[in-house]
């Protein structure tokens, strides 16, 4: 099993090989089906003692498009040196095996997935001698999954959807998606991808929500048909319905930003669950509501920027 959120985030294409190919076009970008994958030796070591090890290594095979390399590479943060090993990988590639390589990057936030895509180039301002164009899937080009149906169909990509938006203020949305696809699924199956998600959410503060998540009855966390935030969002909709919109939306979101600390062990105190709730100011309880989800007690909901 691995050992750290970075290895969860690329050696989840070693436990289902062909989940690029499903990821691949719900990201926008057409990909060739593949026939056969087969995972490669990840060491790129020449005699000379400088260590280069790529992530992830599968060879792919398709049926029109021939066979090539698929070098996958989990980035947490833009790194300048990643640059340069990952324009190496690719030449040295090419070179030991003669196929096509293609380089994936993925990452869990936006900033860090645009920084990958840019391409590489390495010549003269007059000219290029060398150029790398990475693919990259991260929380901006890959759909959350967010329906618990959807997610059952194909846990490792929910799974991986999961890791890829770990830092979006939706996440517990989309873990509550994923638990409840889970509860249906074979219990090693369930398990083994439960562990999965935790190591890969990599944040203390997700992977406590997580295990909240996991260890609540189906019932209790899925009541009625949908999730526990949507719930709420219904609920103060209603009542809003009858003291006003504006209201309304309010009170929905108040009751959000209680229900996330609970879920998530934070004691809310009845001074803050008071100034919460009387609060009408929309913006004021957005803002409340993203930190909600990494605050470590109620202080840190109520500071001032």
């Amino acid at each position: 099993m691995v050992s750290s959120a970075h290895e969860a985030m690329h050696q989840i294409f070693r436990e289902d090989p062909g989940l690029f190919a499903r990821a691949l076009p719900r990201a926008g970008i057409p990909f060739p089906e593949p026939t056969e994958i087969r995972t490669l030796d990840t060491d790129l070591t020449e005699i000379k003692p400088l260590e280069r090890r790529v992530d992830t290594l599968l060879r792919v095979d398709t049926a029109d498009s021939g066979s090539f390399l698929l070098a996958v590479e989990a980035q947490s943060k833009p790194v300048q040196d990643k640059l340069n090993s990952w324009t190496y990988y690719l030449a040295h590639l090419y070179a030991k095996y003669a196929l096509p390589p293609i380089l994936l990057v993925v990452c869990g936030d936006k900033a860090t997935a645009s920084w990958a895509a840019e391409p590489i180039r390495i010549g003269l301002p007059v000219h290029t001698s060398l150029a790398v164009f990475p693919l990259v899937l991260g929380p901006g080009n890959l759909p959350a999954i967010t329906d618990p149906e959807e997610a059952a169909q194909d846990l490792p990509l929910a799974v991986f959807s999961a890791l890829a938006h770990a830092k979006d203020p939706g996440l517990p949305v989309i873990l509550e998606a994923l638990a409840t696809a889970l509860t249906g699924a074979h219990s090693k199956t369930a398990e083994a991808w439960a562990e999965y998600t935790e190591i890969g959410l990599g944040d203390a503060r997700a992977r406590r929500l997580w295990r909240q998540l996991m260890n609540l009855p189906p019932a209790s966390r899925f009541p009625g048909s949908g999730t526990l935030i949507e719930e709420t969002r219904l609920r103060g909709r209603a009542e809003g319905e009858a003291k006003g919109r504006a209201e309304g939306r309010a009170e929905g979101r108040a009751e959000d930003i209680i229900r996330i600390l609970g879920l998530r062990g934070v004691e809310v105190l009845e001074d803050a669950r008071e100034r919460i709730t009387a609060c009408t100011d929309l913006d004021t309880l957005g803002t409340w509501f993203d930190r909600a989800l990494t605050a470590a007690d109620t202080n840190e909901l109520f500071e001032v920027a």
